[in-house]
């Protein structure tokens, strides 16, 4: 496994940013933690508010921690969500299960971290995160 370094982290918020500017997404908040769950690089873009920063680390937080992309664990969160919400509270609560958080995964399939976005749909969001992860060259767990 080779670590997420910072300017991967950089390019995968220009990716994201880019993409949403191609497609006229309302102002996003991107955060890119690494596996162990802390902070490489965040942005929020102009016009984003404030709480967004939490929500997209949370919906990473969510994807790193637990494992699946957070559309995954929006689905779990519906069919188990006793489970959830006992997992939820088992590490601290910082999860929103939605769509916006996926997981990124280097050259040899390993895990190295997560990206969540937030600001726009879910679905605009996961869009955002996928179009920066492989903007930095990397690749977005299914």
């Amino acid at each position: 496994m080779t670590p997420l370094t910072l300017s991967q982290a950089q390019a995968i918020i220009e990716g994201a940013v880019a993409l949403a500017a191609d497609r006229g997404f309302k102002p996003l908040c991107i955060v890119v933690l690494d596996e162990g769950g802390h902070v490489r690089a965040t942005a929020r873009q102009d016009g984003a508010t404030f709480g967004r920063v939490e929500v997209a680390n949370a919906k990473a937080f969510g994807a790193v921690s637990i494992g699946p992309n957070s559309r995954q664990l929006e689905q779990m969160a519906l069919d188990r969500p006793h489970f959830m919400a006992g997992v939820i509270g088992a590490i601290g609560g910082a999860v929103v299960p939605v769509a916006g958080g996926v997981v990124i995964l280097d050259a040899d399939g390993s895990r190295i971290g997560a990206v969540g976005v937030s600001g726009d749909t879910s679905d605009n969001d996961e869009a955002a995160a996928i179009a920066g992860i492989e903007a930095a060259g990397l690749t977005a767990a299914s």
